[in-house]
């Protein structure tokens, strides 16, 4: 159906519109007919009376037979093929094993008597750092896993201290700050 005539049925247009509208139904005879045409059967809609009840057509009942039939035939198995090669791969895939990465933790404190280091990697809990000779480093070798992680050094038991080599620190919930630490792969 014609824009123009739709336009015009429902009232919808300008007077610029109707007369371009008018100006069409004179020179365009297709679109003459085609616009009477309308407008009887919308005469016809918007009538009171009902002459004959419209033939609906029942469809039939479902069957499986029928629903499969798409899928049995050559070209319709591609799909099922390819949703099935598409969910093996996204949930039985093997992923690759990603092993713990050995990071070293090093800090140089030698006015001090203890030094532990707690974090994401551990818990929370506290692990001890070793005392290198007398030289004032205390290391400590951890596994971690690949991602971010949050950690903090605490000196003598009681005074948390952020890693001055790790630039990037977050505040924690107690006042102090944690060093934040990212960890990957290497290629």
């Amino acid at each position: 159906m014609n824009y123009m005539i739709s336009m015009f049925i429902d009232d919808e247009m300008d007077m610029g519109e109707k007369i371009e509208f008018i100006e069409t139904v004179r020179k365009d005879k297709s679109f003459t007919d085609e616009a009477l045409g309308l407008l009887r059967q919308e005469k016809i809609i918007r009538g009171d009376i009902v002459d004959r009840v419209p033939l609906v057509e029942v469809k039939a009942p479902f069957s499986w037979k029928r629903f499969m039939r798409p899928f049995l035939q050559p070209i319709g198995l591609v799909a099922p093929a390819l949703a099935a090669v598409i969910i093996f791969l996204v949930f039985f895939m093997p992923q690759p094993l990603r092993t713990p990465l050995t990071n070293r933790f090093v800090i140089y404190r030698p006015d001090v008597n203890q030094v532990e280091i707690t974090g994401t990697f551990t818990g929370w809990k506290r692990v001890p750092l070793h005392k290198i000779g007398d030289s004032g480093y205390w290391e400590v070798s951890l596994d971690l896993t690949e991602g971010e992680h949050r950690f903090t050094y605490i000196l003598e038991g009681r005074h948390s201290f952020a890693d001055p080599t790790v630039p990037a620190r977050e505040a924690d919930d107690f006042g102090g700050q944690n060093s934040v630490l990212y960890v990957e792969q290497s290629v």
